[in-house]
């Protein structure tokens, strides 16, 4: 009976404290509530690290690093240290203050940025006083972290999606996510960035976390991005990088064999990183509005200029392929060529010089190619089918044609069909002689120095080519491009006495200063006319200085375009540079170090500066 008692008694206690305990934990006691307000459940993209780029040979051109940002979320705003806060911050109050102005202004709710990019030293004594600044916090973010400045115009940069990119249907984009803008970075957009993913998290009332949610059974995992190997060769691409400072234009090398590009220089060029802080617009506004250097504007794949003399390496190729001539084929020229009653095309032969097809290529004589392009016109029954078979040989080359490689920018150049000289002058009469500047490489002519390289080497592989491009491998496989080899309308065995030419021009013809004891070079100079219309008027500007190679002249394992705006003639400045691009890459050593100091440090600035070309250089881009 007591043991009963005893127990009823027990009971009643036990129950008398539970209700107790519950009474205070849910009506007297807030540590629920508390507890509520103290922990939260967030959620936060996991955003894989954007894939690296390598060069050819595995050097690293573009990787990844950890910065900070200072986020705010305006509602949670509670009175804060403002000075101290701004020290850390290295900003104004004032600076501060419009900067939670702007974040209020776009959303009480969601975060806004207050300081991107912070400083490590910051970043950390920041970290450790979050708990005094309610409403702030710390972000981590990835950027790219470009290892070398020599390529940014190749390459490209990221920096945040727009809103219209974020309002896209299905959109892969979150605010605040970087994208690639141009080169390798656009065209590689997917590749690169991989897939997000979301993981669960806890965190206390300061924004701190605590852990994480529900041991990860509810995180969504992150697919991995891929990594680009790159054909380019870091060390060439930073050699003509440095050669090409304080001069405008392009360099283009590729390995004839396989159509891989070696180096693409485009110079005046821009600053990736700074271009990828979302907060820096006065950097890309003063790029943007730069419309007398254009860094934007990739010289290399966009500008398009008449080709010059270099050009007259194709014309010789398409005169042999018509049996308009033959190797052994005699034209005398005396300073000129008068091709109409009014008309003459000047020329640097004295009177009664006679050229085979190798001279006239070592010697660049404009009469024996205009007299090759005037009988190829005329040996049909009218000229526009001349002008057609003409062009018909000049796109089996791929000139004329993007080229479709596998970066987002390009221009197209432009190659003269029959038709368009006749839509021209209508119903007027024309001949060769209307068209006769296409046979030295200026008239309508237009190409990019990418085609100038590209037409190279497919004369050092005598006829055969494969399209430029500029990625090796995704990861491990290689990349989609279009592989096959393709051949031009002329016959490999036409080849042989234009290359003749082209080694002779270099060994005793017009481009000496090319030479280069221990290698085979073949090339063929170019100083083109520059005409701009100012006013109304055509006027004639100091020239541009071209210049296209291979090397060696057998086996061939580089060809090279060089371009430099206004540079006078071929051998002061393009000659000089392709070659020692070809001993760099051939060798991997400079023998030559008056030509090599020479152009490292000459400059065309004040060239740049006359006042018919504009006044501002970026001597430093």
């Amino acid at each position: 009976m007591r043991v009963k008692k005893l127990l009823i008694v027990l009971t009643i206690v036990v129950s008398v404290v539970l209700l107790v305990t519950l009474f205070n934990i849910q009506i007297v006691s807030t540590w629920g509530i508390n507890y509520m307000d103290r922990v939260t459940i967030k959620s936060e993209e996991v955003k894989p690290e954007r894939g690296e780029i390598y060069d050819r040979n595995g050097h690293l051109l573009v990787s990844n690093k950890v910065v900070y940002h200072l986020m705010v979320i305006p509602n949670q705003l509670e009175k804060f240290d403002t000075l101290t806060l701004v020290d850390y911050l290295g900003i104004s109050k004032n600076d501060l203050k419009n900067q939670l102005d702007q974040a209020l202004k776009y959303s009480p709710f969601l975060s806004s940025e207050i300081r991107t990019n912070l400083s490590d030293s910051s970043s950390i004594a920041l970290n450790e006083k979050m708990w005094k600044y309610p409403g702030f916090y710390l972000e981590k973010k990835l950027v790219r972290d470009y290892k070398t400045t020599a390529a940014y115009s190749l390459l490209g940069y990221t920096n945040e999606v727009t809103q219209q990119e974020l309002n896209q249907q299905k959109s892969p984009y979150s605010l605040r996510d970087h994208i690639g803008r141009i080169g390798v970075e656009k065209q590689y957009e997917s590749e690169l960035k991989g897939n997000k993913g979301i993981r669960y998290f806890l965190v206390d009332k300061f924004n701190r976390e605590i852990s994480g949610y529900g041991n990860g059974e509810f995180d969504i995992p992150i697919q991995n991005a891929e990594d680009l190997t790159l054909t380019i060769d870091k060390d060439l691409q930073q050699y003509g990088f440095d050669l090409m400072k304080n001069k405008r234009g392009a360099i283009v090398a590729i390995e004839p064999q396989s159509g891989e590009v070696l180096a693409l220089i485009s110079r005046p060029s821009f600053d990736s990183d700074s271009l990828q802080r979302s907060n820096d617009r006065k950097y890309f506004n003063s790029l943007y509005n730069d419309t007398i250097n254009r860094p934007f504007y990739n010289r290399a794949l966009q500008a398009e200029y008449a080709p010059g003399s270099t050009f007259k390496v194709l014309n010789a190729l398409i005169g042999l392929q018509e049996n308009i001539v033959t190797p052994q084929t005699k034209f005398t020229c005396n300073y000129g060529y008068q091709y109409a009653p009014n008309a003459r095309m000047s020329c640097r032969c004295p009177t009664g010089t006679i050229n085979n097809l190798t001279q006239s290529i070592l010697k660049s004589c404009n009469s024996y190619h205009a007299k090759l392009y005037s009988q190829l016109i005329d040996s049909e029954t009218s000229p526009e089918e001349g002008v057609n078979k003409w062009n018909k040989h000049i796109m089996s080359f791929n000139l004329g044609d993007y080229l479709n490689y596998d970066l987002p920018q390009g221009s197209s150049g432009f190659i003269p069909d029959g038709k368009y000289y006749s839509k021209i002058y209508n119903d007027f009469y024309w001949g060769s002689s209307s068209t006769i500047s296409n046979g030295i490489g200026q008239g309508e002519i237009l190409t990019t120095p990418i085609q100038l390289a590209h037409f190279t080497s497919v004369v050092a592989n005598r006829g055969y080519f494969y399209r430029p491009h500029f990625v090796k491998k995704i990861g491990q496989r290689t990349t989609s491009m279009d592989y096959t080899k393709h051949t031009t309308t002329i016959d490999s065995v036409h080849f042989e006495p234009v290359i003749d030419g082209m080694h002779q021009t270099i060994t005793h013809g017009t481009a000496r200063i090319a030479r280069i004891n221990s290698i085979n070079i073949c090339g063929k100079s170019g100083t083109v006319e520059n005409f701009m219309l100012l006013n109304g008027k055509k006027t004639q500007l100091t020239d541009h200085s071209v210049f296209i190679a291979f090397a060696p002249k057998e086996n061939p394992k580089i060809a090279i375009a060089v371009y430099i705006e206004n540079g006078y003639w071929s051998t002061r400045w393009a000659a000089p540079i392709a070659s020692l691009m070809i001993e760099k890459y051939l060798t991997g050593q400079i023998q030559r170090e008056y030509l090599e100091n020479r152009m490292l440090e000459g400059s065309l600035v004040a060239e740049y500066q006359k006042p018919l070309l504009g006044t501002d250089f970026l001597i430093n881009q």
